[in-house]
């Protein structure tokens, strides 16, 4: 077997200026009553940091190279669609998706009460086993003074033969 790993990593900072009904999207889940964060899609820094992983182990560039944010066609779209697309364009190249481990850090939300939810949401958006995990920075950083969220993610993925 050939294995690949690759790694993905994604930070935004909460929007200071959020339209009324904007909600947040972390793990592909909605949050409502939390500030958003800013961006060019839905901000889902663990949605991204695992579909940059999985381009990452592809060897398929990264995330800004596939979904750039001078394409109009990602204008707000949801972090889960990304990483579907990203499977998809992963698995057309001819390699098999084994998983995806994501840590999201953070301050807020709480994702430990949702973590199941959001694997399970975003493991079907992979078509791989997706797990997320959490932490803080004890106040150090732009996630420990509350003014985003970053999330790092690794994938393993086999090549195809040959």
């Amino acid at each position: 077997m050939n294995l690949r790993t690759g790694i993905g990593v994604d930070v935004h900072a909460f929007d200071p200026d959020p339209a009324p009904d904007a909600v947040l999207h972390l793990a592909g889940l909605e949050w409502p009553g939390e500030t958003p964060l800013a961006g060019h899609s839905d901000a889902d820094v663990a949605a991204h940091a695992a579909a940059d992983a999985l381009l990452s182990a592809a060897g398929l560039g990264d995330l800004g190279a596939q979904f750039g944010t001078s394409d109009p066609r990602w204008a707000g779209a949801s972090g889960a669609a990304i990483l579907a697309e990203t499977a998809r364009r992963v698995r057309r190249a001819g390699f098999t998706i084994g998983n995806v481990a994501v840590q999201v850090i953070g301050n807020r939300p709480k994702l430990g009460p949702r973590r199941v939810e959001a694997q399970a949401v975003l493991s079907m958006a992979c078509g791989a086993s997706v797990t997320v995990t959490a932490t803080t920075t004890d106040g150090l950083g732009l996630t420990g003074r509350g003014e985003g969220v970053a999330a790092i993610a690794t994938a393993l993925v086999t090549a195809p033969e040959g």
